[in-house]
């Protein structure tokens, strides 16, 4: 069962950002303009789209979790910071909640591994 939930957990955690990365892709122009009304150069884009495709699946595959659990936590609570700071706002305050719940759920991955189902297991068993 453990091993099942580890898998069920890095699912979870690993589709919000390859989804966020797709939609990024067919909503470029949106997304790069919104970047920028909040500060954030539009040309950091093509960048956090390859962080959030390229991170979400190896979370999900369990490939450099401990790594790259703690690279997406970090971008996580910058994200928070950054994007959802008006906290006097009841949905920016639920946003920037849901980012730092996100945020432990990677610290877990760093601290305790992918787990028996994942490339980091099977590559430490060869």
């Amino acid at each position: 069962m453990e091993r099942f939930s580890q898998l069920v957990a890095r699912i979870f955690l690993g589709q919000i950002f390859l989804l966020s990365g797709l939609f990024k892709i067919t909503g470029y122009a949106g997304t790069q303009g919104y970047m920028e009304a909040m500060g954030v150069p539009g040309v950091l884009l093509p960048a956090v789209i390859l962080l959030e495709v390229g991170g979400g699946l190896a979370i999900v595959a369990g490939w450099q979790t401990k790594w790259v659990a703690l690279l997406l936590a970090a971008f996580t609570v910058v994200a928070a910071v950054v994007f959802h700071s008006n906290l006097s706002d009841q949905t920016q305050m639920i946003m920037f909640m849901k980012n730092i719940a996100i945020t432990g759920g990677f610290l877990l991955l760093a601290a305790h591994g992918a787990g028996g189902y994942s490339l980091d297991s099977r590559r430490s068993k060869s």
